[in-house]
């Protein structure tokens, strides 16, 4: 039987990274978590799954967490208090489904600052992704899956990018261009998305990853 492993895969909007992740699902034969963690976490807490999609990756707007970063307190155990449905204590919930699911199955997990969550946990045989695209490829790939025309998705691609680098920041205390965060950063302005999956799995067994 093959050695459990973990994906995670942070991804500038437009780059394609949502789409490599669901390619390499299908190919490696392992379950893919986006907003399905949503779901999850809002089981586990019994907090609406409005809420959570609600602060899908934003960051709230506690002083500490912005001074500081989350550092200490964003893995702590969630509360069933009155504060369960703050930003912070959901993300909490996240990171908690997150280990869990982490811990059960090789998976591949979107964004959600899964690769932080899950290298404070150590999780072994983590592998995480850092996906991103020139200003023309990302804007290319939302107009053809968005429906948009180049003025929309410029301002799609910079608004979300941003909201994502905020929320990373907010949550982990650490910069989320910064690729020493990473194992492997991948560039996929000039790969198609097959390309893209055909690199990571070649860089996995280069991990010595049996799949």
């Amino acid at each position: 039987m093959a050695e459990k492993y973990v994906i995670t895969i942070d991804r500038l909007y437009g780059s394609g990274g949502r789409m490599m992740g669901r390619k390499l699902s299908e190919e490696l034969g392992i379950p893919f978590y986006d907003e399905e963690i949503l779901k999850m976490a809002s089981e586990e807490s019994a907090v609406s799954e409005s809420l959570f999609r609600l602060n899908d990756e934003k960051a709230g707007s506690n002083l500490f967490f912005r001074a500081v970063g989350g550092l200490h307190t964003s893995l702590e155990e969630p509360s069933v208090d009155d504060d369960v449905a703050s930003p912070e204590n959901l993300f909490r919930f996240q990171a908690k489904i997150i280990r869990k699911v982490a811990s059960e199955q090789s998976c591949i997990i979107m964004g959600r600052c899964a690769d932080f969550v899950l290298n404070a946990a150590e999780c072994e045989n983590l592998i995480r992704l850092f996906v991103y695209a020139d200003i023309a490829t990302c804007i290319r790939r939302v107009m053809e899956v968005d429906g948009v025309d180049t003025k929309e998705a410029l301002r799609r691609v910079n608004r979300i990018s941003k909201q994502r680098r905020d929320y990373y920041k907010y949550y982990t205390g650490k910069e989320w261009e910064d690729m020493s965060n990473y194992d492997l950063p991948v560039n996929a302005s000039a790969l198609e998305i097959d390309q893209a999956a055909e690199l990571v799995k070649t860089y996995l067994r280069l991990r010595g990853i049996e799949f």
